[in-house]
């Protein structure tokens, strides 16, 4: 680790996610100068806008970024900031709310993991409906190799790692704690398992716990990351919709599961559908139509099955529909509940006989169905319409 690593990853501990003044007092003055004033005893520089420099400083003596680094090591992460060849670039949107670096565990790099990547959230109190649903979600985009990106928490979160990991898919969980803290307990498996197969990361020093705020502020970093967020269920007020929004923000797609509308786990969701340029999505094939390359991922057209009477042009369909399915009807009958005429009604039916639609039926005391000279011919419809 140079200089630049280290004074980072010291100021990763005196500073708060999503923090823009210490963002603008690093991209104006750099993280050496910055370290240096705020461990002086001294004002802070303007870009701060008046904040109170003890509120740094009180983190002052705690763990060093020598032993944040040995930690990181010792577990097999990665630190990496800004201007490094593994950060992902699409952090920078985040303009001064760019973390000041990021704190990486598992053998998937993230900058490579994230090149083709959807975040899927949704509600920690989720039903049978909403897990079922992403697990589809997620492991058809798998399929597709897409990451999947979200929170890790309970609830829609871990059924997208989970729906991932199931198809043999990489995904990352961006973590409100240390990439050592397994938060929360129930999910310390998956976690793990994360770590052995995809990435866990957090703007967060090891060993740093979880808290409201940080939760907040560790959605902007999953909605940047992503090409797209796709939220599966959200109560009206959810976290899951504050990602979204972010997205929204950043320019990324913004997409949504619709659930039952008596359902107060998909209202947020519903509401959220009717605002401008959010996306209706039902499947992984129609997420990877909002966020690939356009004109090319097209997701099938959902059609119903191909009917034999589906290429019928319309005269010959009126005679079809006049043919009676369960009695026997005359030519006449069918021609005039058809209103065609009877020459035409004669050539249509022995064309829609051919097709296995309609069959002459025997008249009374004939052995067969050919109408005798004179006579009319009587037909049936031999398929339900």
């Amino acid at each position: 680790m140079d200089e630049e690593h280290v004074a980072r990853a010291a100021l990763c501990r005196l500073g708060e996610p999503g923090d823009s003044a210490l963002g603008a007092a690093l991209r104006v003055h750099g993280p050496h100068e910055v370290l240096r004033v705020l461990q002086a005893d001294g004002p802070l520089p303007t870009e701060f806008r008046r904040r109170d420099p003890d509120g740094y400083r009180v983190r002052l003596g705690g763990p060093s970024a020598a032993d944040d680094l040995a930690t990181l090591t010792r577990i097999g992460g990665r630190f990496v900031i800004p201007g490094d060849r593994h950060w992902p670039t699409q952090l920078d949107d985040l303009g001064d709310a760019r973390p000041v670096g990021l704190w990486e565990r598992g053998p998937v790099r993230l900058r490579h993991a994230v090149l083709r990547s959807v975040a899927v959230v949704g509600s920690r109190a989720c039903t049978d409906y909403g897990t079922y649903v992403t697990h589809e979600l997620t492991g058809g985009l798998a399929d597709g190799k897409w990451t999947v990106v979200s929170g890790g928490a309970y609830g829609i979160d871990g059924a997208a790692h989970r729906g991932s990991l199931a198809c043999g898919g990489p995904t990352v969980a961006v973590l409100a704690c240390g990439v050592d803290v397994a938060y929360p307990r129930g999910h310390e498996r998956l976690l793990a398992r994360i770590a052995e197969t995809g990435t866990l990361v957090s703007e967060l020093p090891p060993g740093c716990s979880p808290s409201r705020v940080r939760f907040v502020e560790r959605n902007r970093v999953i909605a940047a990351l992503s090409r797209g967020t796709v939220v599966v269920e959200a109560a009206v007020r959810s976290g899951a919709l504050i990602t979204a929004r972010r997205a929204r923000q950043l320019g990324r797609v913004v997409m949504g599961v619709p659930g039952p509308v008596t359902a107060p786990q998909s209202a947020g969701v519903h509401q959220l559908l009717r605002e401008e340029e959010t996306a209706l999505v039902t499947c992984a094939a129609e997420v990877i139509e909002n966020v690939g390359v356009i004109g090319d991922d097209l997701a099938p057209r959902a059609e119903g099955p191909l009917q034999v009477w589906d290429n019928l042009a319309p005269e010959p369909t009126r005679v079809l529909e006049a043919v009676p399915p369960h009695r026997p009807a005359p030519e006449s009958a069918i021609a005039r509940d058809a209103g065609v005429g009877r020459t035409a009604v004669r050539m249509h039916l022995r064309t829609l006989s051919e097709r296995g639609l309609v069959a002459a039926q025997a008249l009374p005391g004939s052995d067969s169905a050919e109408a005798a000279p004179g006579e009319e011919a009587v037909w049936i419809r031999t398929v339900p319409r």
